[in-house]
C-alpha cells in the first residue's frame, strides 16, 4: 500500500533573516517537474537582483532535486529537499531568495538558513493530507449512463473523466480501502449491468 502525505493547494511566501541576508521563502504545489520549472523560473524573473535564488521540489514518491544556485555545494538544495521531506510534503516546489547581507555564514549557517526558511515557511502553510485511492472505471450501457453520472456526481467519490464511445465509461478515484464497497454499490445502482475495473494507484485529499 502507498503512503499518505502532505501537499498544497495554494503558495505561501516567507521571509526570514540571518547576520542581514534577507531568506525570501516562497512555496508552491506542483504535481509534475514542468510545473516546478514553471514556478522557478517565475520567482527567478521576480528577483533577478537578488544573490541567489536556491530551488528543492519533490514530486511523486520518487523525485527530489535541489539546485544551490552557486551557494556552496550541499549548503542550501539540499537542506530545503530535506526540510520538504522531513515534514512529510511532496508534489511541492520551493525558492529560496537571498539577499547577501555583508556577512558570511559559513557552511553551517548556510544550512541552517535555507532549512529553516523552508520549515518556518510550511509552518504558515494549509497542508493538504493526500490519501492513497485506486483510479477505477465503470463502464455503462447508454441507457443507464445518466443515472449513473447523477448518483457518482451525488456521491463522495470523485468523477474524473466521462467517455463517451459504445459504451459510457467513467474513471472515478476511489480510496484504496473502499474499493470492494464501491464495486459493490455500483452492481446494486445498475443491477449488475456494469463493468468494474480497478486501475492506477492514485492519492485524493483526505
Amino acid at each position: 500500500m502507498s503512503a499518505s502525505y502532505l501537499t498544497l493547494n495554494a503558495g505561501v511566501e516567507h521571509e526570514t533573516e540571518a547576520r542581514r541576508s534577507r531568506f525570501i521563502c516562497a512555496l508552491s504545489p506542483a504535481r509534475t517537474v514542468e510545473e516546478a520549472a514553471a514556478f522557478i523560473g517565475q520567482r527567478r524573473r521576480q528577483h533577478p537582483g537578488a544573490s541567489h535564488n536556491c530551488t528543492a521540489y519533490v514530486i511523486g514518491q520518487r523525485v527530489q532535486k535541489g539546485d544551490d544556485d552557486g551557494e556552496p555545494g550541499g549548503t542550501a538544495g539540499t537542506p530545503m529537499v530535506q526540510a520538504l521531506v522531513g515534514r512529510g510534503f511532496s508534489d511541492v516546489v520551493a525558492v529560496v531568495t537571498r539577499y547577501f547581507g555583508g556577512t558570511l555564514l559559513g557552511a553551517g549557517g548556510l544550512v541552517r538558513a535555507y532549512g529553516s526558511a523552508v520549515t518556518e515557511t510550511l509552518d504558515r502553510a494549509e497542508p493538504v493530507r493526500m490519501v492513497p485511492a485506486k483510479l477505477v472505471t465503470v463502464a455503462v450501457a447508454h441507457d443507464q449512463a445518466g443515472r449513473v453520472e447523477n448518483d457518482l456526481r451525488a456521491s463522495r467519490y470523485a468523477v474524473r473523466d466521462v467517455t463517451y464511445a459504445s459504451s459510457v465509461t467513467f474513471s472515478v478515484a476511489v480510496g484504496e480501502d473502499e474499493v470492494a464497497a464501491f464495486a459493490d454499490w455500483v452492481a446494486t445502482l445498475t443491477a449488475g449491468r456494469a463493468r468494474v475495473d480497478v486501475g492506477d494507484d492514485i492519492h485524493v485529499p483526505q
